[in-house]
């Protein structure tokens, strides 16, 4: 199985979880006399054999991470590198809106709001940081696509 179907898998077990976790729920409580729609007791077992299916493969998916080299690096540090970015790429383009709101007003008499920060420059940054991102995100999915899961 490559890495990328394991990733799939993986996304596969946890929604699945999480409908099982709601199933559960809805039929923890019946009204007296009455039967739950689904046995909880096998909604239960399904759990947690998809709870322990999900383990395997998450603990198989890091240790391929861990030993997947993709030009020198792990592939674990391309994808902390990439969560990072994420969140800066979130951060300067809130920033570039925000400080892009300015010279709204109704009349010379009212205060006047500058930005401050170059937003242009920081647009670049923003350009540049999500064009990075998209070329990291593509190695790290031809390395996932490329290596067998161990």
């Amino acid at each position: 199985m490559k890495l990328a179907e394991a990733l799939q898998e993986r996304a596969d077990l946890a929604r699945r979880v999480q409908q099982l976790q709601q199933r559960l729920g809805s039929n923890a409580i019946v009204q007296e006399g009455e039967r739950p729609i689904e046995d909880p007791a096998a909604l239960l077992a399904e759990l947690d054999r998809c709870i322990a299916a999900l383990q395997d493969i998450i603990t198989r998916i890091n240790l391929t991470n861990c030993h997947t080299m993709v030009d020198g690096e792990p592939l674990t540090a391309l994808l902390a590198r990439r969560d990072a970015w994420k969140l800066k790429l979130s951060a300067y383009r809130d920033l570039a809106y925000r400080a892009s709101q300015v010279g709204q007003r109704a009349s010379g008499r009212e205060i006047k709001l500058l930005s401050a920060v170059d937003v242009p420059r920081l647009q670049r940054d923003v350009d540049g940081l999500a064009k990075e991102l998209r070329l990291l995100d593509n190695a790290i999915q031809a390395a996932n696509w490329a290596t067998e899961l161990a």
